[in-house]
């Protein structure tokens, strides 16, 4: 249990030093670690709960800096299609193993939300070795669009930062708006599925979303590290750049992605 501990917050203190200074990073590296160790929809939930303590943390440190005449077009989309991809989640949750196999002492477990996900972690891994994915940006009008896409895989997969940043870059913010607004739509968004999540877990009894079996005490813990990570990115939001860890972040994606969709990981 001491190493869940130690391998969790390491992760979580890494990421929320990472999307305080780049704007995205928290749900991208800790989901996959959570699933290292939990079922995936256990996964998905207590990465939710982890990134919207620390966006309340963001909120406190540079909040003030949201540009709401940005947020409310992105919030506009983001909003209905996190609850669908929550709804989503839930549904492919639900649905039973495709297939077991056993190799020596592991089991593999296949099912619809691992293959789903799994798919998701490789297209993002993909889109972070694309060389062009730094520079794409889109225009204003697109912003409801992006809340939608940012919102629907935020839902599904708890991902949505790296596709936030790509609709916000071109708002003409500043370094501390794109963050501060980033953190307040990435806020919003978290809340909405964190309600779906609890709700469709309560409603239906569903263990795959149980928080029990000692999980609590590994969200607190890494939630308080993800805050201190946060309070220390907030000291150096001005001077580091992330491009150094994303091939690296990029390839643990598409590890984890291959070990879902082979249904070796997610419990």
């Amino acid at each position: 249990m001491l190493i869940t501990y130690f391998i969790i917050c390491s992760a979580a203190l890494f990421a929320s030093i990472l999307t305080l200074v780049a704007g995205f990073g928290l749900g991208t590296l800790l989901m996959p670690v959570f699933a290292i160790f939990f079922p995936l929809e256990v996964a998905i939930a207590a990465t939710a709960i982890v990134h919207f303590i620390n966006n309340i943390t963001k909120l406190i440190l540079v909040g003030k800096f949201t540009k709401w005449s940005v947020l409310g077009p992105f919030l506009l989309g983001a909003i209905p299609a996190a609850l669908l991809g929550a709804f989503l989640l839930h549904v492919l949750g639900s649905a039973d193993v495709l297939h077991q196999y056993s190799i020596g002492s592991v089991t593999g477990r296949i099912t619809l939300v691992k293959i789903a996900v799994g798919a998701a972690l490789i297209g993002f891994a993909a889109i972070e070795f694309w060389p062009r994915f730094d520079k794409l940006a889109f225009e204003r009008k697109w912003l409801a669009v992006g809340g939608a896409i940012s919102g629907f895989f935020g839902g599904l997969t708890g991902m949505q930062g790296a596709l936030r940043a790509a609709f916000l870059v071109r708002c003409g913010l500043t370094k501390r708006e794109l963050v501060g607004t980033g953190s307040t739509a990435s806020a919003f968004i978290d809340a909405t599925r964190l309600l779906f999540y609890f709700i469709a877990a309560w409603s239906a009894r569903n263990e795959a979303f149980d928080l029990g079996e000692g999980r609590v005490g590994v969200i607190i813990a890494a939630s308080l590290t993800a805050c201190a990570g946060s309070i220390l990115g907030a000291q150096l939001i001005e001077k580091v750049t992330f491009a150094a860890v994303k091939v690296t972040v990029a390839g643990c994606l598409a590890i984890v992605g291959l070990l879902l969709i082979a249904g070796l990981t997610g419990a």
